[in-house]
């Protein structure tokens, strides 16, 4: 029984037409579903992911009008996007420049080269370079190269007042070992942890800051990370073998696109096991995803009241 790395990610949005701008046309990802968060259907969900839509590829958000983001101790504090190689790290570097869009350059770590940057509403992201692994399908009509395409997610990274309890969740019940320990700052430390070796989708890499202020959620911070198991039966698995350490977990929660449990680890920090089906064409073909507001069947009722409920938001034509 193992877990297959990262998928999803899942932040928040305070302003979603301007985060539909810069993803789509700065960053060139693809909106594969326009839906609603089911648990709070005055928001949008937006998914952004390659041109499949593909479990690994997704980074999400809800809509909600709240304050800014303040990463802590208990956030998810940076979220890492794979590009393939150093070449497209390098048009990249260029790319967020005439963007005007401030960013580090190309910097290293853990044998990595990075480029380090926020969104407009300051989320933290990273463009890492996957060494060419397999894995995300460019979408032809995106305004980025396919050869220097965002392929997926490459890591998370996560804040915690101490580290032991977080490492046991990691270590002991999902399955990932870790691989490097290094200084980061004055009583703070950076440790990586990897699943099969690392690599894209397979890093979590969590700081230990015991002095920092607690984070506190917003605009331009991530709700939750999700990892990626195949079916509804490793599923059950999963669930009853966090269940069985103490870890209070949800029930399985049908999503329509896939299917969901949630748990937070020690310091609050919120998890999600997914699983890879049944995808986003079940209900939109492949060549118009995310065209149109998409929503599950058991919300199909509520349309009328839920779109009176949004704002639209412009979308490029595809």
């Amino acid at each position: 029984m193992k877990l297959n790395g990262l998928h999803h990610v899942t932040a928040v949005t305070a302003k979603a037409q301007a985060n539909y701008n810069f993803y789509t046309q700065v960053l060139g990802m693809r909106l594969v579903k326009k839906t609603v968060n089911q648990d709070d259907v005055s928001a949008y969900h937006l998914f952004y992911a390659d041109k499949l839509g593909s479990p690994g590829t997704n980074l999400t958000f809800f809509d909600w009008a709240i304050g800014p983001n303040r990463n802590g101790p208990g956030s998810i504090a940076n979220t890492g996007l794979r590009v393939p190689g150093r070449a497209a790290l390098d048009w990249w570097a260029e790319r967020l420049t005439h963007q005007g869009l401030e960013h580090s350059g190309l910097v290293e770590f853990h044998g990595h080269s990075l480029i380090n940057f926020t969104d407009p509403e300051g989320q933290h992201l990273s463009l890492v370079n996957d060494d060419g692994a397999p894995g995300g399908t460019p979408w032809e009509k995106s305004l980025v190269p396919a050869e220097h395409a965002i392929r997926g997610l490459y890591a998370s990274t996560l804040i915690v007042r101490e580290l032991e309890l977080t490492e046991l969740v990691l270590t002991k019940v999902m399955g990932y070992e870790r691989a490097a320990d290094y200084e980061t700052g004055p009583n703070e430390r950076m440790i990586v942890y990897e699943l099969d070796g690392g690599g894209a989708g397979n890093e979590i890499w969590v700081v230990e800051q015991p002095d920092g202020s607690p984070g506190q959620l917003g605009a331009g911070g991530v709700h939750h990370i999700a990892f990626r198991v195949p079916d509804d039966e490793a599923q059950r698995a999963w669930r009853e073998r966090l269940a069985s350490v103490g870890l209070g977990v949800t029930d399985i929660i049908d999503r329509f696109y896939f299917h969901s449990i949630y748990f937070r680890i020690p310091g609050g920090i919120l998890f999600e096991i997914a699983t890879d089906g049944p995808g986003f064409t079940a209900d939109e073909d492949l060549d118009t995803l995310g065209e149109q507001l998409a929503l599950p069947p058991f919300l199909e009722p509520q349309r009328a009241r839920i779109e009176a409920g949004l704002k639209p938001i412009a979308t490029m034509a595809q």
